[in-house]
This record gives C-alpha cells, sequence and structure tokens, in this order.
C-alpha cells in the first residue's frame, strides 16, 4: 500500500505542475497579461509630451519674443522706401525698453534727422518738458514716430512711406507692450485708430489699440503754433497720469 500512495502523490504533484505550465502559456500569450495591466498605469511617452507642450504654452501665454534690439536689427539700414536717399541718420527711437507709455509722432524733423535721435528739435524740448510735468523723465517712456526717416522738407507723410514703416512700429509697440499709447497729431491718430477724423474731434477720450488704451492729442509742433491749445493737451495728459 506505501508504494501506491506514493505512486499516486508523485502523480497528482506531475498534474499540478503540468496544470501550472498550462496556465503561464496561456498568460504569455495572452495580451492583457499581469505585465501588461501594469504597463496601461504608466502614461505613454507620446501623451507625456502632450501635456509638456501644453504645460509650457500655458507659462508662456501673454509673452512675446520680440525685443527692440531685434526689431532695430530687422530694420537695419532700411533702404525700403524713397526716403533714405534723402535722409542723414535713421530715427529709430529711444526711451525705456518697458515703458508703460510710448509716446508716437508723425516723423523725424531737421534736428531729428542731423543727431538720429526723436523729439529733440524745438517740438522736442517741448514735450519733454510734458513728460517733466506728468513727473516722468523722458528715459522712463518710450518716444518714437510713424516713420523713421525725415521726408524732404518736412513735408507730410505719403500712404505708401507710412504702410513701409508702420509693420516696424507695430513691432516695437509689441516689444515694449505699454499699458498706454500717445497718439501725438494728426497722422499718427490717423494711422494707428485708422480713422479719417480730425484730431480735434478725437482727442480727450481714450480708444483701443490692440488691447491697449491709445490717447490722441496735438503734437508739440501744433502747441508751438497755437499756444492756447497747451491747456487741452495737459489735460489729456492728466487722464494718462490717472492711469499710470
Amino acid at each position: 500500500m506505501g508504494k501506491k500512495d506514493d505512486l499516486r502523490n508523485e502523480l497528482q504533484q506531475l498534474v499540478g505542475a503540468l496544470r501550472n505550465h498550462v496556465a503561464n502559456e496561456k498568460d504569455s500569450c495572452n495580451p492583457v497579461s499581469r505585465l501588461t495591466m501594469k504597463r496601461e498605469a504608466i502614461p505613454r511617452r507620446e501623451e507625456v509630451g502632450l501635456s509638456a507642450v501644453k504645460a509650457a504654452a500655458k507659462a508662456g501665454a501673454g509673452k512675446t519674443t520680440l525685443t527692440l534690439a531685434g526689431v532695430r536689427e530687422e530694420l537695419g539700414e532700411c533702404t525700403r522706401c524713397p526716403l533714405h536717399r534723402s535722409r542723414r541718420n535713421l530715427v529709430f527711437g529711444e526711451g525705456s525698453a518697458g515703458a508703460k507709455l510710448v509716446f508716437v509722432g508723425e516723423a523725424p524733423g531737421e534736428e531729428e534727422d542731423n543727431q538720429g535721435r526723436p523729439f529733440v528739435g524745438r517740438a522736442g524740448q517741448l514735450l519733454t518738458k510734458i513728460i517733466d510735468a506728468m513727473g516722468l523723465k523722458r528715459e522712463d517712456v518710450y518716444i518714437c514716430n510713424i516713420l523713421k526717416c525725415r521726408p524732404p522738407g518736412n513735408r507730410n507723410p505719403k500712404e505708401d512711406e507710412i504702410a513701409t514703416c508702420e509693420p516696424f512700429l507695430m513691432k516695437q509697440i509689441e516689444a515694449i507692450n505699454p499699458e498706454i499709447i500717445c497718439a501725438l497729431g494728426t497722422f499718427a491718430a490717423k494711422t494707428l485708430l485708422r480713422t479719417e477724423s480730425p484730431i480735434s474731434a478725437i482727442r480727450g477720450k481714450f480708444h483701443d489699440y490692440h488691447g491697449r488704451k491709445l490717447m490722441p492729442t496735438y503734437h508739440p509742433a501744433y502747441l508751438l503754433r497755437n499756444p492756447d491749445a497747451k491747456k487741452l493737451v495737459w489735460d489729456d495728459v492728466q487722464k494718462i497720469m490717472k492711469i499710470l
């Protein structure tokens, strides 16, 4: 009897081993094995990459890669319109790259053309006084013009000249990202606001310029010829000061 019991036990162990072997073979062939189930808990590589891209986009929202130096480099020694033939110096702009307030004029005059700086003649000296009266300095704001080159004889800018220069002005504004733009004079206001309304009709109130506040007011050169308008300009800049 003892030998029969031993034989029976051996057979039972052999059958058990065969059953385990068959079960393991099924697992290895099953696409949803225990190993596969563990892997499914791990994010796929493309999912991780997509999440990283979304996170980077969210972190960079509202930022711009434009810089004033980059815009100036792109402009170069511009020959895109005929004005380069008569200019002495290209007048790009000057002031703080992080200014909250940007003044935009019409075009350089004779003194600006000589020095390569915006608003340094008589009208520029008056603008500097206005900025000082606002409790600011020229280096606190940014000053530029629609055109970067002086029109001969200080004539009015032509439409094709404005069309050539305006993209660089827009990039300057985007690079600075100011809270407020002050458009000085008819051409600056009409160009930025795409309007034919006279400056007298649109000054004194804020307008929208691509999500930024824009205040049109009289050009300092106009104030030199019409001193009584200085009070109106002071009213306009006081509205700017309340926001800054």
